[in-house]
């Protein structure tokens, strides 16, 4: 197999996995410097793994069969975080069902009364912010964005199981954004005070709680405009509901796939806005212009053209996730490359964001490329591709920007010096 894959580094798989693990930035600039547009990773968890950053190729990799690109098997690593259930660990038939019966409650005109919600949740954290001294903003991001998910998505409004589900599901974030966690050798229970211990204690106490509010809510009569309760009443075309263990997983999947990013893409949004001083006054006149003086109201983000090309500025220069596989059940040929079954096609989001023949200047922050431009899904997709792209896209990026919306009408931030 190695003749026939694209170059890579020769260093042996742990010290590529640690390299990938504390310096995946570093490690995607120096393969793409050495080996080109098509590169192959070796990693401790998984097959040989083949990175691609041309357009093209990543082209190849988002309009191939689903059936051929399997990518809930190059996810395999996740399900003992999230669940068998996962629709990020799916394929085929079953992955097509998970996600039509996801997608309905993450458009249309349901996002005017989460954008409510967002508001409030904005306004209540902020309220709580020190003034004239620093403080870290990705830890206020990631309070507005899970008190975002337990009222928008799980439905729950201020109550002791909410509080203690809220702490469950922080401790899980945490745990389970170690990468080394993500390795089957490290997966070992070994008490409560080991950390895959922790997690597995934690998931445990997290189901109880699911599977109470499910029981609870299945027993109430009046409708809810909840993600839960809209996926607690979908059915599929056979007029099957999703299971509780279906559930379970999927409400998990929202937290992890739906807080940690987009408080962190928020973060990543607002420091650059800071060290951007023409960036954020014309932001702040775009403001002023929609709200008229005050707020802008949910159903005004929409003409908010300049806040959502900087978000999607931050989105190219800092993408939350760098990348994402695809496993091939059959050989194909991508990238100018004959690839056997058994490995995994890679499109590499940060390499391709920062191409210069797609983004001129690219490590300039420039958010007016995406002003009277829409680049391809191929140059340019933060939310993942194909039949795969990240259903609650839509949902992170209208949350971005009520987010910001508020907190920049707001407040008058300033970046802490150095």
């Amino acid at each position: 197999m190695a003749n026939v894959l694209p170059p890579g580094p020769f260093a042996p798989r742990l010290m590529q996995g640690l390299r990938f693990a504390v310096r995946p930035v570093e490690l995607f600039e120096d393969c793409a410097r050495r080996y080109g547009e098509a590169f192959t990773l070796r990693l401790p968890v998984g097959v040989p793994s083949v990175f691609l950053s041309a357009p093209a190729a990543v082209r190849e990799v988002f309009t191939g069969e689903d059936e051929a690109l399997r990518g809930g098997e190059a996810n395999g690593f996740l399900r003992p975080l999230l669940g068998a259930n996962s629709i990020l660990c799916l394929d085929g038939a079953r992955h097509e069902r998970e996600r039509r019966l996801m997608m309905p409650p993450f458009h249309g005109e349901r996002m005017l009364a989460y954008g409510r919600t967002m508001q409030a949740v904005s306004e209540g954290v902020m309220a709580t912010w020190p003034t004239g001294r620093p403080f870290p903003i990705h830890r206020e991001m990631q309070l507005v964005t899970l008190d975002v998910i337990l009222r928008s998505v799980f439905g729950l409004e201020q109550a002791p199981a909410t509080a203690r589900l809220r702490e469950l599901l922080r401790q899980t974030v945490g745990l389970g954004g170690s990468v080394f966690l993500l390795w089957p050798r490290l997966q070992v229970d070994l008490g409560p005070w080991s950390p895959w211990g922790r997690l597995v204690r934690i998931r445990r106490e997290i189901d109880a709680l699911l599977r109470a509010e499910f029981a609870r809510r299945r027993a109430v009569a009046e409708p809810h405009d909840d993600i839960l309760s809209l996926l607690i009443a979908a059915r599929d075309e056979q007029g099957n509901p999703l299971s509780d263990e279906e559930l379970r997983d999927e409400m998990l999947t929202l937290l992890v796939a739906g807080h940690e990013t987009t408080a962190t893409g928020l973060a990543w949004t607002i420091h650059r806005v800071l060290a951007h001083d023409d960036v954020r006054a014309r932001l702040l006149d775009e403001l002023r212009g929609v709200g008229g003086g005050g707020p802008v109201a949910p159903d005004q983000i929409g003409r908010l053209e300049y806040l959502d090309a900087v978000i999607k500025e931050t989105l190219r220069l800092n993408p939350v996730i760098p990348d994402v596989g695809r496993l091939l059940a059959h050989p194909a040929r991508i990238g100018g490359w004959d690839l056997p079954a058994g490995v995994a096609v890679v499109p590499c989001i940060y390499l391709t964001h920062r191409r210069p023949d797609v983004w001129p200047d690219p490590l300039r922050f420039e958010p007016e490329r995406f002003i009277g431009r829409r680049p391809t899904p191929y140059e340019f997709f933060p939310f993942g591709g194909g039949v795969r792209r990240c259903l609650g896209m839509a949902f992170a990026l209208y949350e971005m920007k009520v987010v910001l919306a508020t907190v920049l009408s707001h407040l008058e931030l300033h970046a802490a010096p150095g």
